[in-house]
């Protein structure tokens, strides 16, 4: 076979699974953020450019929200997404999402502390590592760093 049959098989095959990642994501989510908050609206955003229809509810009380979403205490962010069996805490990046979706980990969900400037939703450029945790009975672990 040659180099040119080759490279095209495999790039068709890595676009192929690619695409399957993407089909994993659901139609849905709910995004629960404060009122005043601008950065949630666009991370908001950011999913809906997947092609996910998200429902923002406003709330003066997110702390009732993570902690029943089972955020551990010291890992929240500014909002808390829920999508499909799990919960998304903070500015997570897409590829992360894909992750937990394509290995459908026993986890509640995953999240990336604080609001980190150059994340999805958060204005400027990426200044560090992203530390993103899996967590469970408000339990973190950790799930990639991107």
């Amino acid at each position: 076979m040659n180099i040119r049959v080759a490279l095209l098989l495999t790039s068709g095959m890595l676009l192929g699974g690619a695409a399957n990642v993407q089909a994993a994501m659901p139609d849905g989510a709910t995004l629960h953020k404060n009122p005043s908050c601008g950065c949630c609206d666009e991370y908001a955003k950011h999913l809906e450019a997947r092609g996910v229809e998200v429902e923002i509810v406003e709330s003066q009380d997110l702390n009732s929200i993570k902690l029943e979403a089972g955020v551990p205490y010291g890992y929240g962010s500014c909002h808390t997404v829920m999508l499909s069996d799990y919960v998304i805490e903070g500015h997570v990046p897409l590829v992360a999402i894909d992750k937990l979706l394509a290995e459908r980990p026993d986890v509640e969900g995953i999240g990336l502390a604080g609001m980190p400037q150059g994340s999805p939703g958060m204005p400027g450029f990426k200044q560090t590592s992203f530390e993103i945790i899996s967590f469970v009975e408000q339990k973190a672990s950790s799930f990639m760093t991107l």
